[in-house]
């Protein structure tokens, strides 16, 4: 959608007040051009996952390089993500895993086909992203993580109904965290303030 219609967006900005809401942040290529166009950008800071993991106790100047982690399909397993949380890990920081999401993909049928028809939506859930690490660390077998490994599973994050628990990747891999988004954090070194916390959050 935003790929689409970006062009017509900045035209209107010229000559109108256009609002543009999005999850996460909206830097890059979309300020870029506006700002060449000469379009005032003015950005009202929305809540961040990268803030709200914070609820679980673990201290947010603790976290290292933040890693996404992509559906894997069975031409295409990237693991580039391993080296960061191995870095991490090896500092005893944080590692907080973004995952997936797809909305509007287009079909690999649709494209040879040169029709535009959508996938579903999909969203990337914890236990298929513990499957996902697990699967890696299994090829790499360097020891940056295993499925004894402390983490956080979160859903939700923000609403009424969120949802937050603590556990191994082995124990978080059985719980349901029902509807996304959802994301991780794998647990590096933790203060004695950090352990009491999560405990109320252990499954």
């Amino acid at each position: 959608m935003v790929e689409e219609k970006t062009d017509d967006m900045l035209l209107e900005a010229r000559e109108f007040d256009v609002a543009f809401l999005v999850v996460g942040d909206p830097f890059g290529d979309l300020v870029v051009r506006a700002k060449k166009l000469e379009v005032e950008v003015k950005v009202i800071y929305n809540a961040s996952v990268m803030n709200a993991v914070g609820v679980c106790g673990l201290q947010l100047y603790r976290y290292g390089e933040t890693v996404s982690l992509p559906f894997f399909t069975e031409t295409w397993r990237p693991d580039s993500f391993y080296e960061k949380i191995q870095r991490n890990r090896g500092l005893g920081l944080h590692t907080l895993c973004l995952l997936d999401i797809r909305v509007k993909e287009p079909s690999l049928e649709s494209l040879c086909r040169g029709k535009k028809q959508y996938e579903p939506p999909s969203f990337m859930t914890i236990g298929v992203a513990i499957d996902q690490l697990l699967e890696v660390e299994q090829l790499r077998g360097e020891s940056a993580y295993n499925e004894d490994t402390l983490c956080v599973g979160f859903a939700r994050l923000g609403s009424e109904n969120q949802k937050v628990v603590a556990g191994s990747m082995k124990q978080l891999r059985t719980v349901d965290f029902g509807q996304p988004l959802h994301c991780l954090t794998i647990v590096g070194k933790t203060h004695p303030v950090e352990e009491e916390m999560l405990d109320f959050y252990r499954s």
